[in-house]
């Protein structure tokens, strides 16, 4: 996770309306856009396509960081969005 959404987490873990505004955003019919329209319009800019190089960037690091011996990160390492909402409702 990026330093904005690390942020907007711990932001939203101390702000119930902001948790409320961004768990709402999982019954949009584009959850990814949603997120980020609002995570955005809270002061915290995020695209669909930052997402995405997030956990693609993070699941890379990880199989380098075994030297050869990764050859699939685990499931779901790779989605930041996922990622971002397992930590929040936790």
């Amino acid at each position: 996770m990026n330093e904005t959404l690390n942020n907007l987490l711990v932001a939203a873990l101390h702000d119930e309306s902001i948790k409320a505004a961004l768990l709402a955003t999982r019954k949009a019919a584009d959850p990814s856009a949603a997120f980020c329209e609002c995570a955005t319009s809270l002061g915290y800019p995020v695209t669909v396509g930052e997402l995405f190089t997030m956990g693609e960037e993070f699941n890379a690091a990880m199989l380098r960081s075994v030297n050869g011996g990764g050859v699939e990160g685990p499931d779901g390492w790779d989605d930041a969005y996922e990622m971002f909402f397992s930590a929040l409702e936790s």
